[in-house]
């Protein structure tokens, strides 16, 4: 409803709406506005807009207003604020109540659609983050509360690691073993030893100037030969019988044979040029063994003869033929033995980075005649190849702890999937109390990854001091790779989230009535 004002400027400033009553509010004249000349347009021309009260009622002396804006009566502007429920009576604005009347009521109000919020919005209220530390405490509360369980469980994930952990453990404290022996007796170990003929089939023979002719290649540091008695056998006494020697052998050796192959005494001493020519023998550790004699001065029965135990040598890593082999002087095996002076087999050491070529021009060095027929080796190799096989086995002991390690991680999925099911009146609690979905998945799941963190350090501690213990026993260095120790705790976290995460979801999908109804 409008009302229209007449008069002159300024004329109807003061003058009474409709209805009788006058205005609730001094009402300022409005100022002139430009027209499209750019001059101010005169007042009165009507052409200025018009924007009615909106929801104003005059009933009975009562004005209700929710705002009048830019009000204009023929040319004129009311600019008015908001004025909700004011009262005039007797000519007096009472103010409006602190707490406006609901709709419908009977003071009257607003339609509902028109009110606006006086409050913060429901979008701008925001859950409580949880701090990294009470993700911890809250997620150790239950294992607090089960002890029994929780090491239990832990117990499952941390005989996984310590599998895992101590195999490769033991295979890296086998290899550093390996390398420490090979940096003590060299890779640089060569060896001829004749083959088996094409045409004949039989074994083929080195010449007698074998050995010399080898010595003469130019980075040839050492050369030593064995040569094997045949039909010959060692026996602790006379009375054993002919051809129960345990698969002793009897060979010539040359005198520079340890220096070459790297072996060592563990009683006694070794061959002389005056020994060498006498009925004297040194045993190799595995003879010395097997024939129960433990040091030198006692006498064995080779060849229809007694001969003087001098030396007991310590196993020959390079040359591990020579650990069941009675060993005389050259000109000894041909006295008293019949030795025909045919080495079998030729010991030869060259500088480290002419090896591969040496060992190309070995075969026809020794035998001119017959390249084809002799067979060249390098020791280390085959203690390399000895070593692959190990790690091949060390593979397979791996799978069987990875096996044991995913049991482990059931038995956590089982465990955690009991704990939602007993805890579903603590959930439903927390819940009612405002903790949200996504932080009961965090409790449990950092639960979980507790339990596992607790069985993979356990592990890894168990797998080393097997590690440690095993390889005192064989006089090893203790080597625990940091990658398997770092590996074994991110697996093992690794399966706490993957058994977790189902419960997690379900604990999470709980709603707070029937958590609580569970009770």
């Amino acid at each position: 409803m409008s009302a229209s004002r007449t008069g002159p400027e300024g004329a109807g400033t003061g003058g009474p709406p409709p209805g009788g009553h006058p205005p609730p509010f001094p009402v300022p004249p409005a100022p002139p506005e430009p027209d499209s000349g750019g001059g101010p347009r005169a007042a009165g021309s009507g052409a200025a807009p018009h924007r009615a009260a909106e929801d104003r009622t005059i009933e009975g002396g009562t004005a209700e207003s929710r705002a009048v804006e830019n009000s204009t009566v023929e040319g004129s502007t009311v600019e008015n604020s908001m004025v909700e429920n004011g009262t005039v009576e007797n000519g007096t604005l009472e103010p409006p109540p602190a707490f406006p009347p609901e709709p419908g009521s009977a003071d009257g109000g607003p339609p509902r659609g028109d009110r606006r919020p006086t409050g913060p919005s429901p979008k701008s209220l925001r859950s409580a983050r949880m701090h990294p530390a009470d993700v911890l405490r809250v997620g150790a509360t239950g294992l607090r509360t089960r002890p029994l369980r929780a090491w239990l469980s832990a117990l499952g994930i941390a005989i996984g690691i310590a599998a895992m952990v101590a195999v490769v453990g033991i295979s890296s404290s086998s290899r550093a073993e390996l390398d420490r022996t090979l940096e003590a007796l060299g890779t640089n170990l060569l060896r001829v030893e004749p083959g088996t003929s094409m045409m004949s089939g039989e074994t083929g023979v080195l010449p007698y100037e074998a050995v010399a002719m080898i010595g003469r290649i130019d980075p040839v540091q050492d050369v030593a030969a064995v040569g094997r008695v045949p039909d010959t056998g060692v026996y602790r006494s006379d009375r054993i019988p002919e051809g129960q020697s345990g698969g002793m052998t009897v060979a010539a050796a040359e005198l520079d044979l340890p220096a070459t192959v790297g072996a060592e005494l563990a009683d006694g001493v070794w061959l002389n040029e005056a020994t060498a020519r006498y009925p004297s023998v040194v045993l190799g550790a595995s003879a010395a063994e097997q024939m129960g004699i433990t040091g030198a001065g006692v006498d064995v029965y080779l060849g229809g003869r007694w001969f003087t135990v001098i030396g007991i040598l310590e196993p020959v890593v390079l040359a591990p033929e020579l650990d069941l082999a009675a060993l005389v002087g050259w000109e000894a095996a041909a006295t008293y033995l019949g030795f025909d002076g045919h080495a079998t087999t030729v010991y030869t050491r060259a500088e480290e980075r002419h090896v591969e070529s040496v060992a190309s021009v070995l075969a026809a060095t020794a035998d001119p005649s017959a390249p084809d027929e002799m067979s060249v080796s390098r020791p280390s190799d085959a203690l390399e190849a000895q070593q692959a096989v190990d790690t091949a086995f060390t593979g397979m002991l791996l799978g069987l702890g990875a096996v044991a390690l995913l049991v482990g991680g059931v038995g956590v999925a089982n465990t955690m999937v009991i704990s939602v099911l007993e805890r579903r009146s603590e959930i439903g609690l927390r819940r009612s109390l405002g903790a949200t979905r996504g932080q009961i998945r965090l409790q449990f799941l950092a639960e979980s990854l507790l339990l596992s963190a607790l069985g993979g350090l356990g592990g890894v501690l168990i797998g080393t001091a097997v590690t440690a213990v095993y390889a005192s026993s064989r006089a090893w260095p203790a080597v625990v790779p940091y990658w398997a120790s770092a590996g074994g705790v991110a697996a093992t976290l690794l399966i706490g989230a993957v058994a977790g995460l189902y419960p997690a979801v379900r604990a999470s999908r709980l709603s707070p009535t029937e958590a609580l109804a569970a009770q």
